[in-house]
């Protein structure tokens, strides 16, 4: 039991410490976002929206998944007690990641014209797609550092960097919205990409890099395993960022550019706010997954005990979203983006079967099973572009709210039949029960919004909002000590 509420702590721990972060970021976010609405309203939205999907499908495009499949080479060289290994994986990581970056500039660079045409329709962004292949090479080298610090699990740096870097990117961006308004747009995501460069080269400094020489051969040999891999993330997440924006462009062509603009803030609020829970918890939960990918049975246990940890954080927060949505949408925009009220809340909705299955896709990245996560990508991404796209066509934003929803569920059952059949992986009947209650409290909130008594609403979801806490808290309390945990937090920070 000692070993179990053990592994609970550190689960905890590391989210504590992410969550954290996350939260500062999301202060950070609501501050952009209300002045972004403000400043330039949805169109401006909706132009930041299709640029960065733009640039995402670049850089997933020549980054050739370094950042991902790095931290499972690092995090594995971590354990050993040979720390030249690790070292070596380390120096071939810079080498490949400006490499790649170099390419994705001058890709953006190159091809401009097209680029501004696919994605708007017209060529007016072309010169804003040249000045932004400032963004993707520092984009690409900067996600090297963080793959670095995330594999070598000095977990402090890296929360630090992230708040220090969130804080300066404010500061420095806020006033080119202020005076140049939509102008601003193409030099505020510049000077954000650099500024993260400089704080995550700052906070990677102490960690020992050799210059070590390698020929053509050598390099490949050397970061063979790592490219495999890699090809196989930059595959998928260009899949993913793909159907993003054919989604967007989709909206564009049906409805205009300030749908596009209404669509990417509820977007953000669904992955960004609500989803901040997933970005906390990857950050531990991978290079952890990946040291134990040999070993199926403590595999097993270990997305069970990350399951349970993300369905009991992720509950209330749906619960108090739901409580509070028309609030929150009017404080993070402004009462303009009323009409994406539906759609987050059905999105939000869906984040609960997200959660787990956040859990159980980490196994298959984590086992470097290629072909399998190459097919399951292609299909479930063209599956959510469907689902999407007739979902807006029968309800609008509502709709593709619901969409959102109905891929969430099937993604996870999905999951849940592929991850068992092929690894054996299988939920205890203690997480079962708390699926179940967590699931139910999740629907009686959404059915309790329906009431259209304003007082009696407000009560029961407020009572509600309370009892799921109150669940969350005490099933935390059985499966580790949290005030054991909370002193620990406070008196000192986790190790580096």
């Amino acid at each position: 039991m000692s070993k179990q509420k053990k592994s609970y702590g550190q689960i905890m721990k590391a989210t504590s410490l992410f969550g954290g972060v996350q939260v500062f970021n999301i202060l950070i976010s609501v501050i952009r976002s209300k002045a972004i609405a403000i400043l330039i309203g949805p169109v401006g939205f909706g132009v930041i929206g299709l640029l960065n999907s733009a640039l995402r499908i670049i850089g997933d495009a020549t980054k050739i998944g370094l950042d991902t499949s790095a931290v499972k080479e690092i995090s594995e060289k971590n354990s050993d007690p040979d720390t030249s290994k690790v070292a070596e994986i380390i120096s071939v990581l810079e080498k490949l990641i400006w490499f790649t970056g170099t390419i994705g500039a001058l890709i953006t660079l190159i091809f401009s014209k097209v680029i501004s045409q696919l994605t708007f329709g017209n060529t007016d962004y072309s010169y804003a797609f040249i000045w932004l292949s400032i963004a993707v090479l520092f984009t690409q080298i900067t996600k090297g550092k963080i793959a670095i610090l995330q594999g070598t699990r000095r977990l402090k740096k890296l929360a630090s960097a992230n708040l220090i870097a969130s804080t300066v990117s404010l500061l420095l961006t806020l006033p080119l919205y202020y005076f140049f308004k939509i102008n601003g747009i193409v030099p505020a995501l510049i000077v954000s990409t650099v500024i993260s460069f400089i704080v995550f080269k700052f906070f990677t400094k102490d960690i020992e890099i050799p210059r070590l020489s390698f020929t053509k051969k050598e390099l490949f040999q050397k970061s063979k395993a790592m490219l495999v891999l890699g090809a196989t993330m930059s595959f998928t997440s260009l899949i993913v960022a793909l159907a993003t924006l054919l989604i967007q462009i989709y909206i564009r062509n049906t409805s205009g550019l300030e749908s596009v603009g209404f669509y990417n803030a509820g977007f953000l609020i669904v992955n960004a706010y609500v989803g901040m829970i997933f970005s906390a918890m990857s950050t531990d939960y991978f290079p952890r997954l990946a040291s134990i990918n040999t070993d199926n049975i403590k595999m097993n246990v270990a997305v069970n005990q990350q399951a349970d940890v993300a369905v009991l954080l992720i509950t209330p927060i749906i619960v108090l979203f739901l409580t509070f949505s028309p609030f929150i949408v009017e404080l993070l925009y402004s009462s303009e983006f009323n009409v994406i009220l539906g759609f987050v809340m059905f999105g939000v909705l869906g984040t609960f079967f997200k959660a787990v299955s956040f859990s159980m896709g980490y196994v298959i990245i984590a086992k470097g099973h290629s072909k399998v996560f190459i097919i399951l990508s292609v299909i479930f991404n063209s599956i959510f572009l469907v689902i999407s796209v007739f979902s807006y066509d029968y309800g609008g934003l509502t709709g593709l709210g619901i969409g959102f929803l109905i891929y969430y569920f099937f993604h996870f059952v999905s999951l849940k039949v592929l991850t068992k059949y092929l690894y054996g992986i299988n939920f205890t009947n203690s997480f079962y029960r708390t699926f179940i209650i967590c699931a139910l409290f999740c629907l009686s909130s959404y059915v309790i919004t329906l009431v259209e008594s304003l007082y009696l609403r407000y009560s029961l979801l407020l009572i509600l909002a309370g009892i799921s806490i109150g669940f969350s808290l005490v099933q935390f309390q059985q499966k580790m000590d949290l005030m054991q945990l909370l002193r620990s937090l406070l008196k000192k920070s986790p190790k580096d």
